[in-house]
């Protein structure tokens, strides 16, 4: 047996047929490019691109890959699979010329059975197909976006994702881990073998071992069972995430003919609507961030590292939940989140059988459904991370009987493939009534045009009016009578009810529905506050999921405050070409944290010290013209503003604390309540003179925390800073190079934004240059960016082991080097969760 990372040797292209290439179609030369890739982040972006602004302005289009490889004859009659954790959308995989498998959906995984095609001892080529055309409401990428593996079984073998480990039984003393292995027969004989685990703790101590023998018929399949008692056993939570592995073997006394490694947790969960969540016995507040799928410059690529890094700094801004939206998560993320400590609601589908785009999934749902559901089981069931599946996000068939008949197939789908999870929805009640709603808008629009009053909605504040009012509006129709109804038979599938922007529900259900176990699947980052109380004080709330964690591309300008008569910002709900982002994450896309990121930590009850923000001093006092509820205020934590010296400035201060005193240079400036405008807020209108400014917070007159900002002095420096300077030589790793215009003192100089170009040489080399801006043009496959409040970010790709060299230079600055390290990739960084690495092996014992 053996798995292969397959995610180097490609190639990809726009695709075109055999034809266009006899006519010499342009555009048609193969680029070579290592797996996990998103083939549409390098596309021009352009204005004209239909429906822009879900997508940040990228164009659609096909595209094929293609690899070629030799098998060797001793494979000869065993089966071999290509395994793909993701590619979007709509795979076609052909090896040698011949179809060998297809698959809708772009985020499930998915096996390809490849022996029958393959030429053994010679070469092969198989090509990947997909395509993505105005089928997302946000940015998809497309491509092999995630990781590929070849694997290649003996005749008699343990299945694919075969080998399952559940603890029913957990005490502090003892945990009974129940090991399930799917063993398979492709040979023509009867196999008498003997099936082995050994169970060790993350230090490599064995703490369980047993084993069983297995008659297995000519092509015949079944399950196989032990039960292995573990004493003593460490729980994995997200505070405390211990894992441990089971090495799975199948053979007999002289050979082993199959073997995977299985990384499991010990944990329990429990919920209720009197005692909340529950993991190990202990209550749990779900500290959730929802997480698309892109990881900002790289487009949609789910490389390791990059997925690792996302989960380490969400912690570290101190989420302890993530949800993925609104597709199943890739298993470099899950793995990540297993190592790191994070809770992780998964999620199916964005849409069921009523489409939300013109060319979505929703045309596929019907006759994928199931086997979408089954692949998200077979890659979520050994991590300890998920504890929810979730069946949709805001499906509008949800205020229908239709689709309360949808929510139980669903829902019971997922308890017959695994019933230790919890299943929720993320029901949005105004979507649900979407039908009624919008009859009601377009009778009163009816009646207006016939008593001429068309100017009265521009009187109330026409669009903004609405914009302003939307969280209220929704609120209040969320928590009709109407919504009740409607929703209750889809709710009632579930065994968490989900809610989108529904907190006008909380206490409202607790008394029409008191075995109600609500979570908010997703909530306005400008009501954490409000939210966070209701979440503390109602033990049936069990957590709230903001949007979003991270920013992320597409939906472009959602969260942006815009200003009247700004070019390129807009009037409207989104921004115009050339907007990129969203700019509604706690972090921007390059993984800086923004100052909503640090009023939620305040909230959360994480940070004692406060943190100030100051809003640009360019726009004060300038009439906004949009701002929705997922936009914070138009902030940056810094007290460097050249040429604004002596002008008014608005200073926020984010504190825990009664009352808030801020000096500039050892002098009192001002003394402000906390929460006279917003809870946890302190406000201040100051004039701007450079220096040290220090925010002290007091409570019952006692000081209990104190922070500061200093001004930006002497000569502009540009700043290199790795994540981490050893790197491996593989297809999982890279690293974060952060840059930054600062002062001698590293005081980040926000205002003097110019562009920078970064060079790499040796080991590895540039996979993405990016900033932190919503609004731009700029593509991120080049060498020079324009920073964004004097931050940018490299990211390096190794290729081989060896030293990498990073240099970056920009005007008025000396250039900067830095270098990194490349070794040796581990054995143990198999590129997903199952499936050990070729020269692992186990001792088989009668």
């Amino acid at each position: 047996m053996a798995y292969h990372d397959f995610n180097t040797g490609w190639s990809y292209r726009r695709k075109v047929t055999p034809f266009q290439e006899l006519g010499g179609t342009a555009g048609s030369s193969w680029t070579p490019v290592t797996l996990p890739h998103d083939a549409l982040i390098t596309a021009e972006r352009r204005a004209d691109v239909p429906d822009g602004h879900t997508n940040g302005y990228f164009p659609g289009g096909a595209f094929e890959y293609r690899k070629t490889f030799a098998v060797s004859e001793e494979d000869r009659g065993k089966p071999a699979y290509l395994e793909f954790d993701g590619v979007y959308r709509d795979a076609v995989v052909t090896v040698n010329g011949a179809l060998a498998g297809r698959h809708a959906f772009g985020y499930s995984r998915f096996l390809v059975r490849i022996d029958p095609y393959l030429r053994f001892g010679a070469g092969n080529e198989v090509r990947v197909a997909c395509r993505t055309h105005l089928d997302s409401r946000w940015y998809a990428g497309c491509g092999i976006h995630r990781d590929v593996r070849l694997i290649v079984k003996n005749p008699a073998h343990l299945a694919v994702d075969g080998v399952r480990v559940t603890t029913p039984d957990v005490d502090d003393e003892i945990a009974v881990a129940e090991i399930a292995a799917r063993v398979q027969n492709a040979s023509p004989v009867t196999s008498a073998l003997r099936l082995t685990a050994v169970v060790t703790d993350e230090e490599g101590v064995e703490v369980a071992r047993g084993s069983a023998p297995v008659t297995l018929l000519p092509a015949d399949g079944e399950t196989a069972r032990l039960r292995l008692l573990i004493n003593r056993p460490r729980l994995w939570s997200a505070e405390t995430p211990t894992r441990y592995f089971a090495r799975v073997g199948l053979g007999d006394d002289d050979q082993v003919v199959d073997e995977v490694s299985v990384p499991f947790g010990i944990r329990t969960v429990r919920v209720d609507a009197r005692r909340g969540l529950r993991v190990n016995g202990t209550e749990v507040k779900l500290r959730g961030a929802c997480l698309h799928g892109d990881n900002g410059p790289l487009g949609a690529a789910a490389i390791g590292r990059a997925e690792e890094r996302r989960i380490e700094l969400l912690k570290a801004a101190g989420f302890n939940a993530i949800r993925s939206s609104h597709h199943p998560a890739s298993s470099a993320l899950l793995d990540a989140c297993d190592r790191l400590g994070m809770y992780v609601m998964d999620e199916a589908f964005d849409m069921w059988t009523q489409g939300k785009s013109d060319f979505d999934h929703s045309a596929d749902f019907p006759e994928w459904w199931e086997r979408d559901l089954e692949a998200m089981v077979a890659k979520d069931f050994n991590h300890p991370s998920v504890i929810f599946y979730s069946i949709g996000n805001e499906i509008p068939e949800t205020g229908s009987p239709d689709g309360g008949r949808w929510s139980r197939r669903l829902a019971e789908k997922l308890r017959s493939l695994d019933g230790t999870r919890l299943v929720t929805n993320g029901i949005n009640g105004f979507v649900s009534v979407l039908d009624l709603v919008l009859d009601g808008m377009a009778k009163r629009r009816a009646a207006a045009q016939a008593d001429d009053t068309s100017g009265d909605e521009q009187s109330a504040g026409g669009v903004n009016g609405m914009m302003n009012a939307f969280g209220e509006m929704m609120g209040q129709i969320i928590a009709s009578p109407m919504v009740t109804e409607r929703t209750e038979e889809s709710f009632a599938a579930l065994d968490v009810a989900g809610m989108n922007y529904g907190e006008s529900r909380y206490v409202l259900d607790q008394d029409l529905f008191p075995d109600r176990v609500i979570v908010g699947t997703e909530t306005w980052p400008t009501v954490i506050d409000r939210n966070w109380a209701l979440v503390q004080r109602h033990p049936h709330v069990i957590g709230d999921f903001t949007w979003t964690g991270f920013d992320y591309l597409g939906e472009t300008g959602i969260g942006l405050v815009k200003y009247a008569g700004q070019p390129g910002e807009g009037t409207g709900f989104s921004s115009p070409y050339p907007g990129l982002t969203a700019y509604c994450g706690d972090l921007d896309i390059v993984g800086h944290r923004r100052p909503v990121s640090y009023y939620r930590e305040i909230v959360f009850g994480l940070r004692t010290e406060p943190y100030i923000a100051v809003r640009r001093p360019e726009r004060h006092g300038m009439p906004v013209a949009v701002s929705t509820p997922w936009a914070w205020t138009d902030s940056v934590s810094s007290w460097s503003w050249p040429g604004f010296e002596g002008a008014p400035v608005h200073v926020e201060v984010y504190a825990d604390a009664d009352e808030v005193e801020l000096l500039l240079d050892g002098e009192p400036i001002g003394r402000s309540p906390v929460g006279a405008e917003r809870a946890f807020r302190a406000d201040f209108e100051v004039l701007h003179r450079p220096g040290e400014l220090v925010a002290v917070a007091y409570r019952a007159g006692d000081e209990t925390g104190r922070t500061s900002l200093t001004s930006a002095t002497g000569a502009l420096r540009l700043t290199l800073t790795a994540d981490r300077d050893e790197l491996r030589a593989d297809t999982r790793d890279l690293a974060f190079v952060s840059l930054a215009l600062t002062d001698d003192s590293g005081v980040v100089r926000n205002t003097a934004d110019r562009e920078v170009r970064v060079t790499v040489s040796g080991s590895g080399l540039l996979q993405a240059l990016g900033s932190g801006a919503p609004v731009t043009a700029e593509t991120f496959h080049g060498d020079t960016r324009r920073t964004f409040d004097g931050r940018a970010l490299a990211v390096v790709r190794p290729t081989a082991v060896g030293t990498i060299t990073v240099t970056a230079e920009a005007e008025g600055c000396e250039p900067v080097s830095l270098t990194l390290a490349v070794v040796p990739a581990q054995p143990s960084s198999a590129p997903l969760p199952t499936g050990p690495t070729d020269d692992t092996a186990l001792e088989m014992t009668a």
